[in-house]
């Protein structure tokens, strides 16, 4: 230990004042310190005394170069925060055992002298007075700091910040109040308000938050760039309220709160008269070149592109080393696929994070990059496997590559903040193999175009086993997992059929089969190629989804909520336990222990039962987005619906990437669908007024989505439009394409979805004349 003094000379020359820091003494000390305080011990006026806490939990009084003596905290183990109380001439501290201890000055000069931890038969015999506690309280955490805080000369308050809480103590031990906090802190500065009676304090945390309470009242709360392990508040030549803040990395930030500080003053000016006719020809120059900026954009669209290229390239085969780790898809074996990413860049670009998104089950070998762009003109490239890690499929197979970087500039040299990104699309056999055809199945649907059937190997070349004359019209497929699906060709008409056990598996084929139809034609120099759908909409089917989807989820909040009943149960019975453990006089457990051991098997039990329902509502909700998007690609080809009203469709049924306990699909959807039929499908202006509620909550039950999904299809069929402005209601009287007959329409329009769609009559309200000829291709 070294104190030294600091001597000020006045500077002669422009530099200023001149301070040196000069050692007085110093000691060497004996045992490991741990940390220490100082105050007029014993009522010494004019100077300070230092105690010094060792790592072994001995008290060292130093009387400036010479050392007093030495003490040892009953029961110490561990060393906790120390302060030192003037007003009552006590050391408090926080023992290992969780609980505020305080110790008289004098009680510990008198004690007997310490030389080792173990209490000695002479101290057990009374030579020398026994250290005793003044008084103590059990805060049941282990503290962080200490500060003491006098309100006047007749009073003062102990502040100690645990781990959990803050108290505030009187001078005898009784709490004054306490504070639950929310997160980890890591420091705190306890100071007297400008309110009188209560005290201000500042309490940093873990999460780079920096909190201001007045008593236990939150008053302010504001964000750090570091996690603070120390704050003081002092003041800067003329400001004042400075909050000081040290950093785990040494680093010191001086920060203050609200409204940038008046530091400059702007010098008097003469006033001149002005000259209006100046003032008119700069305003209207004004005003032209923020019009030519606003028709440009904000900043040219190209030099925002050219900061930063990304391609992704999907290789065309699947790896020969199968890249996937950790799978559950049965007996099948998982194939990968790798994936390229190249990033170029034209200028010197910061903080460059490549991050990458693939639908569940799919996964990738590395989902997130780094770089370093520290000159301009570089090329970088990555590569990672994608592969199914479940035993269902995804809903889409595209992935997207999201690049954020900063772009330094001369007035911002941290830069702007940018995003990039960058789509690609996995093939279709990285979760499908070939298989045989089916024929019969639960569910089909019919697909027309307007030209000739295409061969079925050549549109799947990968999908094709042996070429047979037989089998160009037919093909299976088998999803990875064990579903089956079948695809047919019509030999004589323009139509091709889907068909499969489960209703979400047919979209993912259904999907590659247009957009292979696409591709061929375009390559043929076809560009009037268009598909339809002439069927009715399969609602039933999707309803049944919808129902197990949202009976997993009430399934999952009943079993949450009983596992939190158990849960407070099982702490009960230890509080039992334990109370009949400390009892002095042994009493009957009375089968608690069998209780106990019984509530612990459920609550592990219900663990399982929740983490079960987990996974199948996220195998549902992948289902259930298949399904969906199979749904909306059947309204646009059945509607001809533009690029723009299908996003509009999208919006509304794709709304999240996952359900969480504060917010659903069901109710997300619900509300999104009620405000396109109270706007854009609107019956009459009456509607449009209705507001729609603003909290969103989980409903009893999907009857009402089930309604609003029928009539949003039914207005739709009607001639509705679906548009963002809410001035043009669609006309309900329209012809309907595809020769499907009117529906009638009630006054509340409360139908049954039977009577929109009927599963039995899926195929025969779709005629196909070739379909004995198909029938006999399979058999």
């Amino acid at each position: 230990m070294m104190e030294y003094h600091v001597e000020g000379t006045l500077g002669n020359v422009e530099h200023g004042n001149q301070y040196q820091i000069k050692l007085m003494y110093e000691h060497h000390l004996q045992r490991t310190a741990c940390n220490m305080t100082y105050g007029p011990f014993g009522g010494i006026k004019g100077r300070d005394l230092i105690c010094i806490q060792s790592m072994d939990g001995m008290l060292m009084v130093f009387e400036q170069e010479s050392y007093a003596f030495g003490r040892f905290l009953p029961g110490s183990l561990l060393p906790g925060p120390l302060a030192y109380s003037p007003r009552t001439d006590s050391f408090i501290t926080v023992s290992s055992c969780r609980q505020v201890e305080s110790y008289k000055y004098q009680v510990l000069a008198f004690a007997t002298d310490a030389d080792k931890k173990q209490e000695t038969e002479q101290q057990k015999l009374g030579s020398g007075k026994r250290l005793v506690v003044d008084w103590t309280l059990n805060i049941g955490e282990q503290a962080l700091d200490i500060r003491i805080i006098p309100f006047n000369q007749s009073a003062s308050s102990v502040f100690v910040l645990g781990e959990r809480n803050f108290f505030c103590l009187k001078d005898n031990g009784q709490i004054r109040f306490m504070k639950k906090v929310d997160c980890s802190p890591s420091c705190f500065l306890p100071y007297c308000s400008v309110s009188e009676g209560t005290i201000n304090t500042l309490i940093g945390n873990h999460n780079h938050m920096l909190h201001v309470y007045q008593d236990v009242t939150l008053k302010w709360a504001t964000q750090l760039p570091h996690v603070p392990v120390a704050v003081r508040v002092g003041s800067l030549h003329d400001l004042k309220g400075v909050i000081v803040t040290l950093s785990d990395d040494g680093h010191l930030q001086c920060s203050y709160l609200g409204t940038d500080p008046s530091l400059f003053q702007a010098p008097k000016v003469e006033s001149r008269e002005l000259n209006y006719d100046e003032l008119d020809v700069e305003l209207k120059e004004l005003q032209r070149i923020i019009k030519d900026v606003k028709s440009q954009g904000v900043w040219p669209m190209t030099e925002r592109e050219d900061d930063l290229k990304v391609f992704a390239v999907v290789s065309s085969n699947l790896d020969s080393v199968s890249q996937a780790t950790n799978v559950e898809v049965g007996t099948d074996s998982v194939p990968s696929i790798t994936v390229k990413i190249t990033l170029q860049n034209r200028v010197v670009l910061q903080k460059v994070k490549l991050s990458v998104y693939v639908q569940p089950p799919l996964a990738l070998t590395c989902d997130q990059f780094t770089f370093d762009f520290a000159v301009p003109d570089m090329t970088s490239i990555v590569a990672f496997s994608v592969y199914l890690k479940r035993n269902y499929i995804p809903s889409e197979l595209e992935g997207n590559a999201v690049v954020s970087y900063s772009r330094p500039t001369d007035r911002n040299p941290d830069g702007i903040p940018r995003v990039i990104q960058c789509k690609f699309r996995l093939p279709l056999k990285l979760i499908c193999l070939p298989g045989q055809p089916s024929k019969t199945a639960s569910h089909k649907l019919t697909i027309d175009t307007n030209k000739s059937p295409v061969s079925l190997p050549s549109l799947f070349p990968d999908f094709a086993n042996q070429p047979d004359d037989d089998q160009m019209n037919v093909m299976g497929f088998r999803l990875l997992g064990g579903s089956r699906v079948t695809l047919l060709a019509s030999r004589t008409s323009q139509r091709y059929r889907i068909q499969s056990e489960q209703f979400e598996d047919l979209w993912l084929i259904t999907n590659e089969l247009i957009l292979r139809l696409q591709d061929y034609f375009e390559k043929q120099g076809i560009k009037d190629f268009a598909c339809s759908f002439s069927g009715c909409m399969p609602l039933q089917e999707y309803f049944e989804l919808i129902d197990h989807h949202f009976e997993l989820r009430i399934n999952g909040e009943k079993l949450e909520e009983l596992l939190s009943e158990r849960a407070v149960q099982f702490r009960a019975i230890q509080r039992r336990l334990l109370t009949r453990f400390r009892d002095k006089t042994p009493a009957p457990l009375q089968h608690l222990d069998t209780l106990l051991d019984g509530t612990y098997k459920q609550v592990i039990a219900l663990a399982d039962a929740v983490e079960e329902n987990q996974d199948r509502l996220l195998q549902s909700s992948a289902g259930l987005r298949s399904a969906t998007h199979l749904l909306i690609l059947l309204v646009r080809l059945w509607q001809k619906l533009s690029a723009d009203q299908t996003a509009i469709l999208e919006a509304a049924f794709l709304p999240l990437q996952e359900d969480t306990q504060e917010l659903g699909w069901e109710e997300t959807v619900d509300a999104a669908i009620a405000h396109l039929l109270k706007t854009c499908l609107s019956k009459s202006s009456k509607e449009q007024a209705l507001n729609l509620s603003s909290q969103l909550t989980i409903p009893k039950d999907t009857s009402r989505l089930k309604k609003h999904i029928t009539l949003l299809c039914d207005r739709l069929a009607k001639g509705g439009r679906l548009c963002l402005s809410t001035d043009a209601a669609a006309p309900q009287a329209m012809v309907m394409p595809g020769g499907c007959t009117p529906i009638p329409e009630s006054d509340t329009e409360e139908r049954s979805p039977e009577e929109f769609t009927n599963h039995k009559h899926l195929i025969a309200e779709t005629p196909m004349p070739e379909a004995a000829a198909l029938q006999g291709v399979l058999e």
